[in-house]
Formats: structure tokens, sequence, C-alpha cells
């Protein structure tokens, strides 16, 4: 099959469809990744052909808008904000699907950007929706994430309200978006969008565990838990003699924020610095944060992109900020979490982690403060530990990709199937 996959956002939002990608091309499909140029170079790094769409931004302006978003506390606002970002280059963008699908067998979309649903219906390609989180699955047996469970009142009651609820979060997202980017959307002859949450597609992959993150509970069918799809970059021998030369034969504490902007990095560092010992080791990984360690601060390692993988293997506890990609490598590794939620599905996200037992949360404004206690208390939680090893041997067994793999297959040979029927009908009339 001719399969385009396509994400925009931060790197949360790509590597994880750059591993499905690569074992889609193992698997003997042919795949394009369509994204804009930030991500040029890791799509083409890991052997996935590139095909570029708008926006052209440079890594400084997706900064800057990854930024604004952190600024915003509610998800539907920050989703607002991100159409807003997109909306001078929607039109563009749209163009650059209907290229990208020219000869397509199907299309994968990150489920950010349900539009693409309209525009690969209206070139007869089978849509797929993918989700990086499971927050976004409705069910009559919960409420969406953040709000009340109704505990205690009668079945009936929490049931009606759990159902009003979902239909209420399809409302408010549905109306962000299209209060954004309605117009742009009917200048190209597609539709508003419509039921967000509860009908994307009628296929969503939901790339989490289903061993660890998917209910117990009756869903709707076409919510399938496929488990992780990752992707790592390659790993690193100098790195490693860096890493293993300054924490020598101690596991030490990991900082990665991934994507997350800070407006007053050097501030948060100086406060880290007052709050932290000097004879206590600590390495952090900045990314996008702008953090900086004087080179006076010898007991911590600061250190550039490289595979989680090959990171992770040194950390006691990685400190992160709950990102989809981050708490998968994390739970992987088997190493506790101390999460720092920063946007959007992060505070979901550290709420699974203390459910599963095997980290803590803190809160962004209060990190440098709190950090050293709270990997004490992790020190003291042989529990805590164990929990995360006892998750990544669950994870070791499961498959993402060819589970992921699997449904596409299934999917795509079904619509061809219902096609074949629709044709055999008219050809009989």
């Amino acid at each position: 099959m001719n399969i385009v996959i396509t994400s925009h956002g931060s790197t949360g939002d790509i590597f994880p469809l750059i591993g499905l990608s690569v074992a889609l091309q193992k698997a003997g499909h042919t795949v394009r990744f369509a994204t804009s140029k930030p991500f040029k170079k890791d799509v083409e790094d890991a052997g996935v052909p590139f095909f570029q769409i708008p926006p052209n931004w440079t890594h400084e302006e997706l900064a800057y808008w990854m930024g604004r978003l952190q600024k915003l506390k509610s998800p539907v606002n920050q989703l607002k904000e991100l159409y807003k970002a997109a909306l001078p280059h929607m039109e563009a963008i749209i163009d650059g699907m209907e290229a990208a699908l020219e000869g397509a067998d199907c299309l994968v979309s990150s489920y950010l950007f349900p539009m693409n649903r309209s525009i690969a219906e209206r070139h007869d390609v089978p849509f797929i929706s993918y989700a990086f989180a499971h927050n976004t699955v409705p069910s009559r047996y919960y409420p969406p994430h953040g709000l009340p469970r109704m505990r205690g009142f009668p079945n009936w009651v929490q049931m009606r309200w759990n159902r009003f609820a979902w239909k209420l979060g399809n409302v408010a997202v549905d109306t962000a978006i299209n209060q954004t980017v309605s117009r742009k959307l009917k200048k190209k002859g597609l539709p508003p969008v419509k039921d967000f949450f509860s009908k994307p597609a009628e296929l969503v992959l939901v790339a989490v565990s289903p061993e660890l993150m998917r209910p117990k509970i009756k869903l709707n069918p076409r919510f399938q838990f496929t488990g992780y799809c990752r992707w790592q970059s390659p790993t690193s021998d100098e790195m490693e003699k860096r890493i293993r030369a300054f924490r020598g034969e101690q596991l030490v504490p990991i900082i990665t924020f991934g994507s997350m902007v800070y407006e007053d990095p050097t501030g948060y560092i100086e406060r880290l610095l007052a709050n932290w010992p000097n004879d206590k080791k600590l390495i952090i990984q900045p990314g996008w944060s702008g953090f900086e360690i004087p080179q006076e601060a010898k007991h911590i390692l600061q250190i550039g992109p490289m595979s989680h993988d090959q990171l992770f293997q040194h950390a006691s506890v990685v400190i992160h900020h709950g990102g989809a990609g981050t708490t998968a490598s994390v739970l992987h590794a088997g190493k506790p979490h101390i999460v720092v939620p920063h946007i959007g599905d992060q505070a979901f996200f550290s709420d699974e982690v203390i459910r599963l037992g095997c980290g803590l949360k803190i809160k962004k404004e209060r990190w440098p403060e709190e950090l050293l206690s709270k990997i004490e208390r992790i020190e003291r939680s042989p529990e805590i530990k164990a929990n995360a090893e006892q998750w990544r041997k669950a994870l070791a067994v499961e498959d993402g990709p060819k589970e992921a793999i699997h449904q596409i297959e299934n999917y795509v040979e079904h619509k061809r199937a219902l096609l074949g029927e629709v044709l055999s009908i008219d050809e009989e009339f």
C-alpha cells in the first residue's frame, strides 16, 4: 500500500509517527511523511520519504508558538491557539495535503487535525486518526479528564452525566476549531469539524499501552489501542562515554522537558542551583527550554539531543513534562517518574503515572524548589521502583507498530471490499 502519514506540532507529535512509518516500510508498504520543514531532517534520518507541506516555519518560529500555548491554562484554548497559528497557512496546508494524497491508498493523521478526514474523503482515500493519548476516548462510564465523576450518585445518573459531558466536550472543541478556521475550510470546499471526540474517524489508533492504560470497560470499536509506536535516534558512543565519566557507578536523576519553552530559563536554573546540593549529581537535557548550566556547576551535566532509550539507562529517576512520547520512554526504561506538567494532556499523563504507582507530580511553578524532596521520597520508596520495573516487563511483550499495521491493513482491506461491492452493484444497474 501507498500510505501517507501526517502530523504537526512538536517532536512528541512527530516521533511516534516516524516510528510507525519505519515499521510500515519494513512491512513492505510505501510511506511518505507529510509535515513541515522543521522535521525534515528527523524524518529523512529515519529513512522515510519527506513530503513538505506548510507552514514553512523555522525552529525558532515553532518554539515561539509552543511558548504561546504554554501561557494558556485551558486545553480548549490551547487548541484554539494552535489553529490561530495555522490560520494564515490553512489554505496552503490543505493544498499540500491534496498533493500529498495523490496515488495514496490510506491517510493516517494526528487526531489534532480532524479536517484531514474531509480531504481524504474527497479523494476517496481511507482515513485513520492517530491519537497519542487515551483521554480522547469517550465512554458512558467516565467523563472527560478533569470533570467530576459524580461518585456516590446512582449509576444511571453517572452515565447520563458522562454522556452529556462528552457531548459538551464535542461542542466545545468543535466550536473552538470552527470559530478559528471554518471560513478557510469553506473556501476550500470542506465542511466544518464535527464530533471531535466521538467520531473522529471510522478507525482511531490509540497509541498507548493497552495493558497499562486501556480502560477495563467496553469502548466503541472504532477506538483500537495498539500500544506505543516509538522512534529513537541512533545511539552515540561519544555521549555514552561522557555520561559514564560524569556519573561513575551511580545512577543519577535526569531532567528532560522536550519541546517545552520557558520565558525565564535563567531564573529557573538559578532557583534550581539554590535548592540543589553541591554533592548530588544531576543531568539536564534542555531541549527547547533554553536552560543553560553555568560551567562552575560541575555537579550538573548538560547534554544535547540523544536517544531516550540510551539516556534513561543512566537514570535513577526521570523528571519530565509528561509528554506522551517521553512518558512511554520512561515506562519502557522501567524508571520512576517525576512529572512536571506544562501543557495539554501532560496533566492527564501525570495522573496516569500516579495511578500506576510509578511516580510523583510537581507543579511547573515550583519544581526547582520541590525537586530534591520528591527525589528523596522516591529514593526511600522501593514500591515505586518495583512498580516501574513491573510495567517495564509488561511493555516488553507489546508490539505497538505491529498491532497498528495490522489494524491499518485490515481497515483498508475492508474499505476496498466495500468499494468493490458498490462497484459491482453499479455494474448490475
